[in-house]
């Protein structure tokens, strides 16, 4: 068994999730958290270290130095054992190692929080007060869908398909494809922007932009920071409060299913964390018994 240093075994890896059609955000995670593994191992050994001489005491410290000195949650540092996990698994399968020093570190256990949500009251002041208007309209199009930012930024103008009324999210999380219905009141709204309001430009992106040709996430995420300040509200809301919030609405309609396939999750374990009620809710419930 050959030698192999840490920055080509992490080259394979890439080349072989690749090769897997792994997903690009899935792909560029791995090498980000890879990345800043390394760097931390090289700078421990005071060099370029190989993977056989990797344990699971440097791995420990890692994860320690996450948590002592940058401050990183349990989910975050949860996270990067998973990607040292994938990647080990990986060398073992190749052959490169017998065995993985990540094998013996255990996960921290992260505290559930509730999922934060919007009423449809809030959701419906908080679009009506943002100011930019293709933002607005996207994310009145997220509390209507329960798609990721991502998803809706990616849409294509041969994604939205109003005639049929759904849209293709294509290469969701997971690289998985997925159709979400298009509802009744916001079918006219898409069909609107697309006749009427959308820009004139060479960019196939739906929700286009004249400049670039695109939204970006961070964007969308800083003007509704922003608006959530005017508001003078004391919460934290981003685009991805929207999926929440379309999630616990259609919770209370829908089978756990059918919420699974809408929202593209790939374990129901995931959806049921959607399905949680607010206490008056709950009081109400406890009434009627």
């Amino acid at each position: 068994m050959n030698a192999l240093l840490w920055k080509v075994a992490v080259e394979k890896f890439v080349l072989w999730m690749i090769s897997m059609e792994r997903s690009q955000q899935t792909i560029d995670g791995y090498q980000k958290d890879l990345k800043m593994i390394g760097n931390y191992l090289a700078k421990r050994y005071n060099t370029q270290v190989f993977i056989e001489d990797i344990t699971t005491e440097d791995l420990e410290s890692y994860l320690y130095m996450l948590k002592e000195e940058k401050g990183y949650q349990a989910s975050s540092r949860n996270r990067h054992l998973h990607t040292m996990r994938s990647f080990f698994n990986f060398c073992i399968k190749k052959e490169y190692l017998t065995r993985s020093p990540a094998a013996a570190i255990e996960k921290v256990r992260v505290q559930q929080k509730e999922r934060d949500f919007l009423s449809d009251e809030e959701a419906d002041t908080l679009i009506e007060n943002i100011d930019h208007e293709l933002i607005q309209f996207v994310v009145k199009v997220l509390n209507m869908t329960g798609l990721r930012i991502s998803e809706c930024l990616n849409l294509t103008l041969h994604d939205v398909d109003l005639e049929n009324k759904r849209i293709h999210v294509r290469h969701g999380k997971g690289n998985k494809d997925r159709f979400v219905p298009i509802n009744n009141h916001l079918a006219p709204m898409l069909e609107n922007y697309k006749s009427h309001t959308r820009v004139r430009t060479q960019s196939n992106y739906f929700f286009a932009t004249k400049k670039t040709g695109r939204l970006s996430p961070v964007y969308v995420n800083r003007v509704l920071g922003e608006t959530v300040e005017k508001l003078g509200w004391e919460r934290k809301i981003t685009a991805h409060t929207f999926r929440h919030s379309f999630a616990s609405r259609l919770s209370r309609r829908a089978t756990l299913g059918d919420v699974q396939k809408i929202l593209g999750h790939s374990n129901v374990k995931t959806t049921s964390i959607y399905l949680h009620s607010t206490y008056d809710q709950l009081e109400e419930a406890i009434n009627t018994l």
